[in-house]
């Protein structure tokens, strides 16, 4: 017999639309939990072109609106009562970001919300920290996007330390320039401009607040980058949410990834087991800002988490 009093799952959506690729959840809310019913992705490179200009470009604007548009029509389709879009790096450094949220509302009818830096880091903390297995842990998230990165040292559930810094894989694949394939030597020079922003804007304001921590601290990445990392080295062809979040990657296998795919073509690249054909570019960056803050802080392993941004914008 159906009991009146038991709450019934809220079915939500959230759109994200980063500086690389536009994404959704669609997820059912119970007891401050999210179950995700769907999650998809599509590469729309809103950052494409933009880091000279400070402008979004119009025909990756219209992409993503079209990108936007079909999510939410899906989202809709499996029953979500609401759809909320966000945007994150690209939109809020864009000097025309109102081209952007306009041709959103065209297609959707829907208001976006830009995200501030430090909201950015805020939800990706509180969503990483919703699972149970890291409430209690203290961690330094990461959060690798393609037009930033957010650093977030917490300690059982509480944030330490929050904050957003302009570097991203697809930042710095534009910067870069590189060969097809990059080479060694591109390598060498990708890791020390890495090196050099992180010692200089990151690691002097973290290594307070991982000091306060009590217990070891837990470096856990989420986004992409991340989770690529994990399906690669475990040879996984398609999206296994347990099994990513089981996954440890030492230190050394990072540095082997990178040694060996920097050396590779981008089309030797897109058939490693794992590796979304869209993200064989913008992982070598990626690898290389996780690289260096291990070896800057003295980490040893990497894990994962595929809950971040997303699953506090749909718990809240």
């Amino acid at each position: 017999m159906f009991d009146m009093n038991t709450e019934l799952p809220n079915r939500r959506a959230v759109i994200d639309i980063g500086t690389n690729s536009v994404k959704v959840l669609v997820g059912d809310l119970h007891d401050g939990l999210v179950t995700p019913i769907s999650e998809m992705s599509r590469q729309t490179r809103l950052g494409a072109g933009f880091y000279g200009t400070q402008r979004l470009q119009r025909p990756a604007i219209d992409l993503t609106a079209e990108a936007v548009a079909e999510f939410r029509k899906s989202a809709l389709k499996l029953g979500a009562s609401s759809v909320r879009i966000i945007a994150t790096s690209a939109a809020r450094d864009a000097r025309n970001a109102s081209e952007l949220i306009d041709a959103v509302r065209e297609k959707t009818g829907l208001e976006t919300e830009v995200l501030s830096g430090d909201t950015e880091a805020e939800w990706v903390f509180r969503g990483v920290t919703s699972s149970p297995a890291l409430a209690e842990s203290a961690v330094l998230i990461l959060d690798v996007g393609g037009g930033s990165t957010e650093f977030i040292v917490g300690d059982r559930g509480v944030p330490q330390f929050r904050s957003s810094y302009s570097m991203g894989t697809v930042r710095l694949l534009e910067q870069l320039h590189l060969a097809d394939p990059p080479g060694l030597a591109a390598l060498e020079d990708c890791r020390d401009r890495v090196k050099e922003f992180l010692a200089l804007q990151v690691v002097p304001f973290i290594e307070p607040a991982l000091q306060t921590c009590k217990g070891p601290v837990r470096l856990v990445g989420t986004g992409g980058t991340a989770t690529i990392l994990a399906r690669t080295e475990t040879h996984m062809a398609g999206f296994d949410r347990e099994k990513i979040e089981a996954v440890q990657i030492p230190l050394e296998r990072i540095q082997k990834q990178l040694d060996e795919q920097w050396q590779m073509t981008l089309a030797q690249r897109q058939q490693i087991v794992g590796m979304p054909p869209n993200r064989g570019d913008v992982i070598l960056t990626g690898m290389v800002i996780y690289e260096s803050i291990m070896e800057q802080l003295g980490l040893t392993d990497l894990s994962v988490s595929t809950r971040g941004l997303r699953f506090w914008a749909l718990l809240h």
